[in-house]
């Protein structure tokens, strides 16, 4: 996937949704570390479980809608597939496109 098709302001978009969600996955509602934490009794490996991500639903990187992205752990990202109906699947009790109900409200704290 070719950074290019992400927003130049993807970051600010990403922290945004990640702060929103108090630092925990959508999915597993793991607490996720956050910039510089690094607790001494893990060790990186372990760290990396405990990644938050911002997972685009229909996987287009240009697709921005708040509705179309979620804050995913680094285990439940790598557990979804590229069949965008399976990651609906997989969420589903957090994000329907089929009813267009998003999970969370960033607006009054991005836009």
């Amino acid at each position: 996937m070719s950074r290019t098709r992400y927003s130049p302001d993807w970051k600010q978009i990403a922290t945004a949704v990640k702060n929103s969600s108090d630092w925990r996955c959508s999915r597993c509602e793991r607490p996720c570390l956050r910039p510089g934490e690094k607790p001494p009794e893990l060790t990186l490996s372990q760290r990396r479980v405990y990644n938050l991500q911002v997972h685009h639903y229909n996987f287009d990187p240009s697709d921005n809608r708040l509705e179309n992205l979620a804050p995913l752990c680094s285990s439940c990202l790598s557990s979804l597939t590229t069949d965008s109906d399976e990651a609906i699947f997989h969420l589903g009790n957090y994000h329907s496109f089929r009813d267009n109900t998003p999970f969370i409200n960033l607006k009054k704290n991005y836009y």
